[in-house]
C-alpha cells in the first residue's frame, strides 16, 4: 500500500538527484509551453481573419456597373452599363443560389437636428440589406427598414450610435425624432448596432425613396446578395460565369468582357483566408507536435538513465524483502508526480502568457473605440488563446509518457536476479 514514507522517499531521492529532476521537467514544461504558444498563435490569426469579415455574410457577392471594352453587335466600346430595379427581379428569377438580396443607392449629404450638424455617408436599401451586412437592431432601439417602408416611400431613417449622440447628445431618445437629411424631413426608427465599423458606417433609408428623392430615373448603383449552396471554389466560378453571360444578355455587352460588371464575392476571399489559416494551422500542429514529441523523448531518455542509475539500489531492495510490485510503484509515482507538477507549470505559463497578450490587445482595443476610417479596425491577429482542453489533453499526454518511460525500463530492471543487480555497477 502506498503510504507518506514513501511519498518521502521519493522526494529525497529527488532531491539527491535535482539535476536529473530538473532536466525531467523542464523537457515537460517547455513542450506544453510550446505547443500551447504555437497554438495561441494559430487561433489569433484564425480569429482575426474570421474578425474582419464578421461585417457580412460569407458568401456575399457585390455587383457593380462599369463600361464595356469591347465591341458587341454594333455597339462600341466604352460604353456605361445601367442597372435598375429590374435586375433584381431578372437575378432573382434566373439565380435559385442568391438568397438575400438588395440594390444600394448612396450619397453624402449633411443631416441636422435643431442647430447640431454633421456630415453623413446614406444608403438608400432594402430590408435584406440588414441580413446581408449585419446590422442588428437591438430591442429597445426601434427597428430597420421594413417592406412597408419601400411600398409607401416613406421618409425614414436608420442611424448609427455615433450619429445619435452627435445629433441628439444623448438628452433624448431619438427614435421618433425628425432630422433634416439636405432639405428634407426624416423620421429616425432605429439605430443599429455598428459594432465599432468606423467614424463614417452609414445611416439608411428605403430604396424607394432615395431613387425618388436623389436619383433621377430608376437605376441602381449597387446590387448585394448571398448566396445559398456555394460553398466551393468550382461552384463559385461556374455561378459567375452564368452570372456574366446573364448579364451580358439582359445589358447587350460581350460575356467575355469583365469590365463591363465588376463581382466581388466574399466567399472568395474567405475560403482563400480560410484555405490559407487551415495550412498554418497544419503546420503549427506539426511543429507543435514535433515539440510535444521532444518533450517526450527527452522524459524517456532521463527516465532511462534514472533506472539505470537506480539498478543496484533495487537489487539491495529486493535483497532485504522488497517486492518488484513495489519498486515499479516507487518509480512510476516519481514519475507522474515530476511530469504533472513541471506540465502544469508548463502549461499555466502558456496560457497565462496568452492570456495577458490578449488582455493588452483588448485594452489597446478599447483605447480607441471605432475611431478612424473604415478598415481601421481590421486586425489579422486576436483573441490568441487556446482551448483549455487542448492544454489539458497535452499535459495529460506527456503524463501518460513519463508513465510509459518510467515503466518499462523498471520492470527490465526489477525482473533482474537481486545478486545481480547489485554488482551493478
Amino acid at each position: 500500500m502506498f503510504d507518506l514514507d514513501n511519498l518521502r522517499e521519493i522526494w529525497s531521492t529527488m532531491k539527491r538527484n535535482k539535476l536529473r529532476t530538473f532536466l525531467t521537467g523542464f523537457s515537460v514544461a517547455w513542450g506544453i509551453f510550446m505547443l500551447i504558444i504555437l497554438l495561441s498563435a494559430g487561433n489569433g490569426l484564425s480569429n482575426g481573419i474570421a474578425y474582419n469579415f464578421r461585417d457580412m455574410a460569407e458568401n456575399t457577392v457585390t455587383c457593380y456597373p462599369r463600361y464595356t471594352t469591347l465591341p458587341y453587335k454594333g455597339f462600341q466600346p466604352n460604353r456605361r452599363v445601367e442597372f435598375t430595379e429590374k435586375d433584381i427581379l431578372a437575378i432573382r428569377r434566373n439565380h435559385p443560389e442568391v438568397n438575400l438580396i438588395s440594390p444600394v443607392n448612396y450619397l453624402n449629404d449633411t443631416l441636422t437636428y435643431n442647430n447640431e450638424y454633421m456630415t453623413v455617408d446614406m444608403q438608400a436599401v432594402y430590408p435584406d440589406y440588414s441580413s446581408i451586412m449585419f446590422l442588428p437592431v437591438h430591442a429597445g432601439n426601434g427597428r430597420f427598414i421594413n417592406e412597408m417602408d419601400l411600398a409607401q416611400r416613406r421618409k425614414v431613417i436608420v442611424i448609427t450610435p455615433r450619429i445619435s449622440s452627435v445629433l441628439f447628445r444623448d438628452s433624448i431618445s431619438p427614435l421618433g425624432q425628425y432630422v433634416k437629411l439636405g432639405s428634407l424631413m426624416f423620421q429616425v426608427i432605429g439605430i443599429y448596432q455598428d459594432d465599432n465599423r468606423g467614424m463614417d458606417a452609414p445611416a439608411y433609408i428605403p430604396f424607394t425613396t432615395g431613387q425618388m428623392l436623389f436619383d433621377s430615373g430608376y437605376r441602381v448603383r449597387r446590387i448585394r446578395f448571398t448566396l445559398k449552396g456555394v460553398d466551393t471554389e468550382k461552384a463559385s466560378d461556374a455561378f459567375e460565369e452564368r452570372f456574366r453571360e446573364r448579364m451580358a444578355r439582359f445589358h447587350q455587352f460581350d460575356p467575355a468582357d469583365k469590365n463591363a460588371i465588376g463581382l466581388w464575392n466574399t466567399g472568395n476571399e474567405f475560403r482563400m483566408w480560410q484555405g490559407m489559416t487551415n495550412g498554418i494551422a497544419l503546420f503549427i500542429w506539426i511543429i507543435g507536435i514535433g515539440t510535444l514529441t521532444a518533450g517526450i523523448v527527452g522524459v524517456s531518455n532521463i527516465m532511462l538513465i534514472t533506472v539505470r542509475e537506480r539498478t543496484r539500489e533495487f537489487g539491495i531492495r529486493k535483497a532485504i524483502g522488497a517486492k518488484p510490485a513495489s519498486i515499479l510503484q516507487l518509480i512510476i509515482v516519481e514519475s507522474v508526480l515530476v511530469t504533472a507538477v513541471f506540465g502544469y507549470v508548463g502549461m499555466v505559463s502558456g496560457i497565462g502568457l496568452t492570456e495577458l497578450i490578449n488582455h493588452f490587445m483588448e485594452l489597446a482595443e478599447a483605447a480607441s473605440p471605432g475611431g478612424g476610417n473604415a478598415g481601421e479596425n481590421m486586425s489579422i491577429f486576436r483573441n490568441p488563446t487556446v482551448n483549455l482542453n487542448i492544454a489539458l489533453s497535452a499535459t495529460g499526454l506527456l503524463i501518460a509518457a513519463g508513465v510509459l518511460a518510467g515503466y518499462f525500463p523498471a520492470r527490465k530492471a526489477v525482473k533482474i536476479p537481486a545478486i545481480e543487480a547489485i554488482r551493478t555497477e
